[in-house]
């Protein structure tokens, strides 16, 4: 499965459930879910106490909609960001989602992931 000749929308459709995942298991703060489709680079970086004190301190990361818009796929060497609109259920306004797709031994996984 080459991820870099997908069209955009094919990429919107692969990704989708991996970012409703992240949304998901962010929202209840559960580390094993939310690093489940992680590469092993992502897996190494993703300490589960790093992880913790950010979902005790950042209210953003907590509090996502379940909903978000893909709206882009930039292509950049062996992976694809994928970008959405993301609202917050108590915070107004709109926040630009990154996720970061990757192959690794023939499975996409999730490169980065970050939300602004």
């Amino acid at each position: 499965m080459s991820l870099l000749k997908k069209t955009d929308d094919e990429i919107f459709k692969i990704a989708e459930p991996i970012w409703k995942n992240l949304v998901k298991s962010s929202n209840i703060k559960d580390y094993g879910t939310f690093t489940k489709n992680f590469s092993s680079q992502m897996l190494y970086g993703a300490n589960e106490v790093e992880l913790g004190k950010q979902w005790a301190s950042n209210n953003l990361l907590s509090n996502l909609s379940e909903t978000a818009k893909p709206f882009g796929c930039l292509r950049r060497g062996l992976y694809i960001t994928i970008l959405y609109k993301q609202t917050n259920k108590t915070l107004p306004g709109e926040f630009l989602g990154r996720l970061v797709l990757g192959e690794e031994d023939g499975e996409v996984k999730v490169f980065g992931a970050t939300i602004f």
